[in-house]
């Protein structure tokens, strides 16, 4: 790396890639087991569930996150999400029941309502426009990497220990990206910042959402709905497969590691050719990634094929989307801004999971639905790419 990029990426930057990378390991690292945990609860025909509870207080979340990290600061905004993250692993093994199970995902979703708002905002106040694509793409490396060491590690753990062991280890990590988080120093400038207020929870319409990051915001529900779809069934569609309980996390290693690829190679691409371009090409490449995972009923090389196209796919898409929210971001709300776009992606990814829930009934035979509903959307995605945004976005600042 130059002087030049080492002077851009501070030790602060480097800290907050590595609490992202242990934040996203930690609830990712559930993901493959809770659909058989639930199914052992009696809740077979909840799976879906599973993502879209975790998704909605996460949703409903973010204008508050929004609006504390533009008055608050970002640092404690970042705390409560990862402290949230630590006390739901401990809880997990005490849920006994259904109810109880979905009652514990609608509170462990505030987690990611509070933490990758405020993440992305104190990001935007340290790396100045010109490597702002860039830096997102290296932000979006560690979540992914998180992501991808998550899933892989969750079923060995619970293969070679216990169910509650992968519950424990999971809190754990939380701890350690909470503690991460203690060494920085606040971004949030002086002059705004206030005291926590229980006012500051009392929300007016225009601080609810954004206006002008709408177009991105739109774009994100629609590029995000597959997400949610995927996490939902990839558990059955790989036990459908034929691959073994160790290797249910083998979709999210394929997919993230591309998607960690793809994001080092071109992390730059978006701030030299501009976020539409980039945007265009991703959502062509997810529309036949989506079409692969159509053909995939009993072929497993083909799976994980259209697993590592999903993540090329999606690791141009996710830097290109953050960076154009914040370039159409005020600075003085900018964590509004982000909290819109991630409203529209918990909203994608929570219709997503429901939708896919609903078509795929635990049986195996419609899980090409599901994947095609999927392209549907993206193609629209696509279609407003190329003729409804008509301009590059601008800076707002």
């Amino acid at each position: 790396m130059s002087a030049t990029a080492s002077r851009t990426y501070s030790t602060g930057f480097w800290l907050m890639c590595l609490s992202s990378f242990l934040f996203f390991a930690s609830f990712n690292m559930l993901l493959p087991e809770l659909p058989a945990y639930l199914t052992g609860l009696g809740g077979a025909d909840y799976k879906g569930y599973i993502i879209a509870l975790f998704t909605l207080t996460a949703c409903i979340s973010r204008p508050f996150s929004g609006k504390l990290a533009d008055t608050v600061g970002r640092i404690p905004v970042m705390v409560f999400g990862s402290l949230v993250c630590f006390v739901c692993g401990f809880f997990y093994p005490w849920t006994a029941t259904v109810a109880g199970f979905m009652g514990l995902r609608l509170l462990h979703g505030f987690s990611t309502g509070f933490k990758p708002t405020a993440t992305a905002a104190f990001i935007s106040d340290i790396i100045p426009l010109a490597r702002r694509g860039e830096a997102m793409g290296l932000l979006g490396v560690a979540g992914s990497l998180g992501m991808a060491a998550g899933p892989a590690l969750g079923p060995r753990i619970t293969a070679a220990f216990s169910l509650n062991t992968l519950f424990y280890c999971s809190s754990g990590l939380a701890l350690l990206s909470l503690l991460v988080q203690g060494t920085l120093t606040e971004t949030l400038p002086l002059a705004q910042r206030q005291r926590f207020s229980w006012k500051l929870l009392k929300l007016k319409w225009n601080e609810i959402l954004e206006p002008q990051v709408m177009q991105p915001a739109l774009v994100t529900l629609l590029c995000l709905f597959p997400y949610g779809a995927i996490l939902t069934v990839v558990p059955d569609q790989s036990t459908a497969l034929g691959l073994k309980a160790a290797d249910k996390g083998l979709f999210y290693l394929c997919f993230t590691l591309a998607s960690l690829l793809i994001r080092l190679l071109a992390g730059r691409v978006s701030d030299t050719y501009g976020r539409l371009p980039v945007l265009r090409v991703s959502t062509v490449l997810l529309t036949v990634a989506l079409g692969v995972l159509m053909l995939a009923t009993h072929s497993v090389p083909l799976f994980l094929g259209g697993a590592v196209l999903f993540g090329i796919s999606t690791g141009l898409n996710s830097p290109a989307l953050y960076a154009w929210t914040i370039d159409r971001s005020h600075p003085e709300r900018r964590g509004r801004g982000v909290a819109t776009m991630y409203i529209a992606l918990e909203l994608g990814i929570g219709v997503g999971a429901l939708a896919a829930g609903w078509i795929f009934a635990n049986q195996t035979e419609r899980l090409p639905y599901v994947h095609g509903l999927s392209m549907v959307l993206i193609l629209l995605a696509a279609i407003y790419l190329f003729f409804g945004v008509k301009t590059q976005p601008v800076e707002a600042e």
